[in-house]
């Protein structure tokens, strides 16, 4: 963007009937700190600081439906997470809250949803 300057944040954002709660399972997923929080937003911070996920309250927020079906709320936009070990990744999303998608469309990619309903994709790293 070229009106962006240094120091200036920048990422997605996520509604969320509970940002915080959202925000402290991505926090402990990707092990990335929460930088700011106030009532109804929370801001994820990676550790190279480069990009962030902003978590917002959404009044009668929806989660969306998977896979995509007519006359339900569909998936705006879905997170990926490149992973070296898929089994343990999902175990590990599994014990902080996450939910496994019965649909799997690909061997090598497993779809879960967050405690919110937002799906969120762990890929495995084929090199």
């Amino acid at each position: 963007m070229r009106s962006r300057m240094g120091g200036m944040w920048w990422g997605a954002a996520v509604e969320a009937p509970d940002p915080a709660a959202l925000a402290r399972f991505y926090a402990a997923l990707l092990d990335w700190p929460i930088g700011h929080e106030e009532p109804g937003t929370a801001i994820l911070v990676p550790p190279e600081g480069s990009v962030y996920l902003v978590f917002q309250q959404a009044t009668d927020y929806r989660p969306p439906v998977w896979p995509p079906a007519d006359g339900e709320q569909r998936p705006m936009m879905h997170l990926d997470f490149q992973v070296g070990d898929l089994d343990s990744a999902v175990a590990d999303a599994l014990a902080l809250g996450a939910t496994l998608a019965d649909d799997q469309p690909q061997d090598t990619v497993r779809v879960l949803f967050d405690p919110a309903g937002h799906p969120f994709c762990l890929c495995r790293d084929d090199g």
